[in-house]
């Protein structure tokens, strides 16, 4: 097997789904400008953490997001820049102490002040559990809800949604990405179950636990990816309902720590794709070559789509890496393979060249 050639195996369901997603991708239009296909911000990274929000953001850049940010504190800062002169740093969190006369309120609003130059937020790349970090993370989500933003909750920020949950209960925009672990523990805050899962704990109880936080969109890692969302059937679409999607694509047998990373950059450029989409920058009914190319996909649906597209990616960079690397693997390279994962799932760009430039593009 080359590292070049796509997955050999694919079930009917995954290919369509791809298809469906693949909508989402924008054509390489010359009309379109810098930041219109996507602007996200990563926020993590801290004295002790500095390779996950590195490794979300370039996930999403290489991706092909048009400006990747990681905000994080100081400390994080002057480490990060010196990985990549690719992604813009901004040194606005705290952690421990703050010093005299700042508080969690004045540091959030520092962020929530930056939301504006953003399509997309991640949260929770080596955040940590440091009060001060928490208690302002807090406040951006606040922020980033009552904008409308799509916000990716990952690692030690699934630990504040257990605690906070009302902070993206009933938000449709909002993402979790719980290992077997995280899950367990917003399934027994949540759910009420005692047990401690050791695999993934299935359909069912995925769209229960979304469920139970009004809807929102749960990407349960393991073996294969549970990407589910509850839709209450009383609401304006009726009884339709998206998912549960099974990401089933073999990825590499390494288990690394980082790979999750991959998973929260790739699922953020989908979401500030998806805004081109909706935002119809380009024409839609032009997107894709399969059947179901002239339907126009549902709003609710893209962000699902947004997150199984993720998850074929980072599956995809797993397997690639593998075959490279096999027990040396680690989550950097996953990030060397993110543009030919992207081609062995959605095909070269020059297969949109039938796009045509007449669609133009706006704000």
């Amino acid at each position: 097997m080359t590292t070049t050639s796509p997955p050999s195996e694919m079930s009917s369901t995954t290919r369509e789904l791809l298809a469906r997603a693949r909508q989402l991708v924008p054509p390489m239009l010359s009309s379109f400008h810098k930041g219109q296909l996507g602007r996200i911000g990563v926020i993590g990274g801290s004295e002790n953490y500095t390779g996950a929000p590195y490794f979300s953001a370039m996930a999403s850049a290489r991706l092909g997001c048009d400006l990747s940010h990681v905000i994080c504190t100081p400390a994080a800062a002057a480490v990060i820049k010196t990985y990549s002169p690719n992604l813009m740093v901004h040194p606005l969190m705290r952690e421990g102490k703050p010093d005299a006369g700042d508080d969690a309120k004045s540091i959030s609003q520092r962020v929530i002040d930056l939301l504006p130059r953003l399509h997309v937020l991640v949260i929770g790349p080596g955040l940590g559990r440091d009060p001060l970090m928490q208690q302002t993370v807090g406040d951006i989500v606040e922020a980033a809800r009552k904008a409308n933003m799509p916000v990716v909750l990952d690692a030690d920020a699934l630990l504040l949604i257990q605690d906070r949950p009302e902070l993206v209960k009933g938000y449709p925009l909002a993402v979790l990405t719980p290992n077997v672990v995280e899950f367990g523990r917003l399934a027994k805050a949540l759910l009420g179950d005692d047990k401690e899962k050791e695999g993934n704990g299935g359909d069912e109880q995925a769209v229960q636990l979304s469920r139970a936080l009004g809807g929102v969109t749960i990407v349960e890692k393991g073996a294969v990816d549970l990407i589910a969302a509850y839709v209450d059937p009383h609401n304006k679409e009726g009884h339709k309902q998206y998912g549960p999607y099974r990401s089933d694509l073999a990825g590499g047998r390494k288990r690394s720590g980082g790979q999750g990373d991959t998973l929260t950059g790739s699922i953020a450029t989908f979401l500030g794709w998806r805004k081109a989409y909706h935002d119809k920058l380009w024409d839609t009914s032009k997107s894709s070559s399969s059947s179901s190319s002239s339907e126009q996909l549902n709003e609710r649906e893209t962000v699902l789509l947004a997150a199984f597209a993720g998850s074929a990616i980072t599956r995809e960079c797993s397997r690639l890496a593998f075959v490279k690397r096999g027990r040396s693997l680690q989550a950097s390279d996953l990030t060397d393979e993110v543009h030919t994962a992207f081609t062995n799932l959605f095909g070269e760009d020059e297969d949109w060249e039938d796009v045509g430039e007449e669609s133009g593009s706006k704000l």
